[in-house]
């Protein structure tokens, strides 16, 4: 990342997937928000998957509107779109899902989100 900001430029875009997730949750929000931060002030346009949602959800009540925040569609009954839509952080990348999916289960919620089986 520090080479990264040594030669990135204003007007520039830079694509982060799942940066900074060999860390903990607090710390790796932590560290994201503050690097996102400065480059927004270098007006740098960042594209940045992740499954730190301590980072995604505070990033947004604090800088509300400067993010578009994205996620792949599930409807009620936990069926998959696979379309990208605006949505608000969510706090679960639902990855009990592909567990359950390879391993096989019965339904069940967890925090309402109701869960696929194959």
């Amino acid at each position: 990342m520090s080479r990264i900001a040594d030669h990135i430029t204003a007007n520039s875009m830079l694509l982060l997937n799942e940066s900074f997730a060999a860390t903990n949750e607090r710390e790796g929000s932590e560290i994201a928000r503050q690097i996102v931060c400065a480059l927004l002030e270098k007006r740098i346009t960042i594209f940045f998957v992740t499954h730190l949602s301590e980072f995604a959800r505070r990033f947004s009540n604090e800088r509300p509107g400067e993010a578009l925040f994205l996620s792949a569609e599930r409807r009620d009954d936990g069926q998959r779109t696979y379309r990208i839509l605006p949505s608000r952080p969510l706090s679960t990348s639902f990855g009990a899902d592909v567990y359950y999916h390879v391993f096989g289960t019965e339904n069940w919620e967890d925090d309402g989100a109701r869960r696929m089986h194959p």
